[in-house]
C-alpha cells in the first residue's frame, strides 16, 4: 500500500491545526514533521512544543524527520511530544546503530534518511533494524525545491539491496514531489510519499485526494 505523508513545512502555520485536520479527513496516512536545527541544515523550523501542540489534532502517525546534529539527544522528548516514527540522518549520527536502537527501545518506529550524495550502502548493516528508509530527492533544508531525477536510480539501488538481504523497510521519498512527477518515484519503488507545497499549496484536501487517486491507479496497474 502506498502512503501519503503531507509535510507541514508547506502548511499555513496560522491555520496549522485546521490544515492538519483537513488532510487527515481527506485520507492522508502520515503527518510529516521536519525538524531543522540550523546546523545540520541551514534553516531552523520547529521543535517539540509545536509537535506537542498539534498532536491532539489527529490520530495519524507523526513521522518526525530529524534534520539535526546528533538527534539521539531528543528521542525521549520527541516521544513525549507525540512522535510515532523518528527518522534520523545517517550523516548526522556519530553512532547510527546506537541511535536507531535508542528509538526502537523507546517503542517508536525508526527510520534513516540519506542525503542525495549519500549511497544506500551506508545503511547495509542497520537495515534490519529499520522500519523506513527516507531517500532525499532534494538537498535538505528548504521547501519548494525541484526533484533531482537521478535519485530514482538511487531508490532502485536501495530496493535491490533490500531484496538481496531479504528485508523490506518502507521507502519514503521527500523533496520536490508533485502530482505530475510522483509516478517516477512510485515506478522506482517508493511507497511513502512526502509532499509539502504540492499538498498545502491551494486546496489541501483536494490535493490529498488527487495524490491518493494516482496511488490507486498505479496500484491497479501493477
Amino acid at each position: 500500500m502506498i502512503l501519503l505523508a503531507p509535510s507541514v513545512l508547506g502548511a499555513d502555520f496560522k491555520r496549522l491545526g485546521e490544515q492538519i485536520q483537513s488532510v487527515d479527513r481527506a485520507g492522508a496516512d502520515y503527518i510529516h514533521l521536519d525538524v531543522m536545527d540550523g546546523t545540520f541544515v541551514p534553516s531552523i523550523s520547529f521543535g517539540m512544543p509545536l509537535i506537542g501542540s498539534v498532536r491532539g489534532c489527529t490520530e495519524r502517525i507523526f513521522d518526525v524527520h530529524m534534520m539535526v546534529e546528533e538527534p539521539s539527544r531528543y528521542v525521549d522528548d520527541m516521544k513525549r511530544a507525540g512522535a510515532d516514527l523518528i527518522c534520523v540522518h545517517a550523516e548526522a549520527c556519530r553512532h547510527l546503530d546506537r541511535t536507531i536502537r535508542q528509538i526502537k527501545e523507546a517503542g517508536l518506529m525508526a527510520g534513516a534518511a540519506l542525503n542525495p550524495a549519500t549511497p544506500p550502502e551506508v545503511l547495509r548493516w542497520v537495515l534490519g533494524e529499520l522500519d523506513l528508509v527516507l531517500v532525499m530527492t532534494v538537498n535538505p533544508g528548504f521547501g519548494g525545491q525541484k526533484l533531482i531525477p537521478g535519485m530514482m536510480d538511487k531508490i532502485r539501488a536501495l530496493k535491490d539491496m533490500c531484496a538481496s538481504l531479504g528485508l523490506s523497510p518502507r521507502i519514503e521519498v521527500d523533496g520536490g514531489i508533485t502530482a505530475d512527477n510522483v509516478r517516477l518515484a512510485l515506478e522506482a519503488g517508493a511507497d511513502v510519499i512526502v509532499a509539502g507545497s504540492a499538498v498545502f499549496g491551494g486546496d489541501a484536501a483536494g490535493n490529498v485526494r488527487r495524490f491518493k487517486e494516482i496511488f490507486r491507479e498505479f496500484e491497479g496497474e501493477a
